[in-house]
């Protein structure tokens, strides 16, 4: 399987679609990724095999897990912040649909119990990174749903979002980890694009794409102008060394220091 999977830029169809397997033998990551559609008034059922989350991209659903019943909504990926469910194996969920819903599912192998979770709108800020860099060209909204700060121990992935600005760059500088990852992407307009960078690779991106980031890539991106690109990313820790942060790539780690000298043209008018 590519790490660049393009399979999917039609949009998916009811029920369950499978992206990516725990188990790939080419180019593993160990994370499954899936999307999962719901009709109005459907509801799905399932005992989790193992760790997983389950992340609302649109809609109204009731979700149950044990004693717990939330009611969580999404109108827009962009606007609005998420609400996500993280369950460890042989946890009971339900998902109720109160409108037609997506939702994107992420798995690991991971067998070790820990307590479920649902996260709500108001336990994820918009973090608005990059501001005051580099002339503002990478100004992004990023949303780290859980990680180790957020999640039991136990838990082995890390699970967030980020909302890159029309004509701006995210993941920037570039940067990279040993952990493996996983983007997925939506655009503000179908026809929406934007570049992806996988080491010295240059991947073109569109609407429903998905990309593995194997260790050690560096995994810039850009989006179009007038287009807002939006990916979830998932991270799976390794035994021994959880992520925490990444490495930023040395020649362009100048760009972070606060005040940074950026060329401008003499008399560029920005109006």
């Amino acid at each position: 399987m590519a790490l660049h999977i393009t399979a999917h830029r039609a949009g998916f169809g009811p029920g369950l679609t499978t992206i990516t397997h725990c188990d790939d033998a080419e180019e593993p990551t160990g994370i499954g990724f899936a999307v999962l559609t719901l009709g109005a008034g459907e509801i799905y059922r399932e005992t989790t095999p193992s760790e997983c989350a389950f992340l609302l991209m649109s809609g109204n659903a009731v979700v149950t897990v044990g004693n717990r019943q939330e009611r969580i909504g999404r109108a827009s990926l962009f606007d609005d912040s998420p609400s996500a469910v993280h369950l460890a194996v042989h946890a009971e969920l339900k998902i109720e649909a109160e409108s037609a819903c997506e939702f994107t599912v992420y798995r690991t192998a991971n067998r070790k119990p820990f307590a479920p979770r649902v996260f709500l709108p108001a336990d994820t800020a918009d973090e608005h990174r990059g501001k005051g860099q580099v002339g503002g060209a990478c100004l992004r909204l990023v949303r780290t749903i859980f990680d180790r700060t957020k999640a039991d121990p136990n838990a082995e992935l890390v699970l967030g979002e980020v909302v890159t600005l029309p004509g701006r760059w995210s993941s920037y500088p570039p940067h990279h980890h040993p952990q493996p990852e996983i983007y997925h992407y939506r655009f503000t307009h179908e026809q929406g694009y934007g570049h992806a960078e996988l080491g010295e690779e240059v991947l073109k991106i569109r609407q429903y794409d998905t990309v593995k980031i194997l260790a050690g890539n560096d995994h810039a991106q850009c989006a179009a102008p007038g287009y807002g690109m939006y990916y979830a990313w998932v991270i799976r820790h390794l035994p021994g060394n959880p992520y925490t942060v990444p490495e930023f790539t040395a020649e362009h780690r100048w760009t972070m220091e606060p005040g940074a000298a950026v060329w401008r043209p003499k008399g560029l008018d920005d109006a």
